[in-house]
């Protein structure tokens, strides 16, 4: 989902100070940024620095990026989801909880993108003979589960008949 378009990245700031229901003052305080300095911008008078726009961002618990891109400074390479959208907006959420739950849905969209992979990856098959299930596990974990594995020779014998 793209960025709303407005008219400057002063209207865009205003904008999302009125969505999270903040004061100018009050964002101006949390910013560390001056009143008049805000009004300024807010009303396209000043264009404000990458630093003061991350003080911004931060006041208004949204990410530095969207105000980084509305303002020109960075290209927007991959647009939010409207999922993570949601979550920003969610005025009843603490920056930190918006921040864990766009953080858990990430990673499960990177778990479902390296499944996509494995799933393609399976419909070219390597020539190693490491199994499926085996090599889906990170390297950590196989190793950590080594000594538990059955044995597939017959001359030895799997760890849990040593021990019982």
């Amino acid at each position: 989902m793209a960025l709303p378009k407005v008219g400057s990245i002063g209207e865009y700031i205003r904008e999302q100070r009125q969505q999270a229901k903040i004061s100018l003052r009050q964002l101006a305080a949390a910013a560390g940024v001056s009143n008049p300095y805000l009004s300024q911008i807010e009303r396209g008078l000043r264009k404000p620095s990458a630093e003061i726009l991350n003080q911004i961002a931060k006041g208004l618990h949204i990410s530095a990026q969207a105000l980084y891109v509305q303002a020109g400074l960075i290209e927007d390479r991959e647009t939010p989801s409207d999922v993570v959208t949601a979550i920003r907006a969610d005025t009843h959420l603490t920056e930190r909880q918006r921040q864990v739950l766009i953080d858990i849905y990430e990673s499960f969209r990177k778990e479902k993108h390296s499944e996509d992979e494995q799933t393609s990856q399976k419909a070219h098959p390597r020539s190693d003979s490491v199994a499926d299930d085996e090599q889906s596990l990170p390297a950590e974990l196989r190793a950590a589960l080594e000594p538990y594995a059955a044995s597939t020779g017959n001359d030895t014998v799997n760890q849990e008949t040593k021990e019982g």
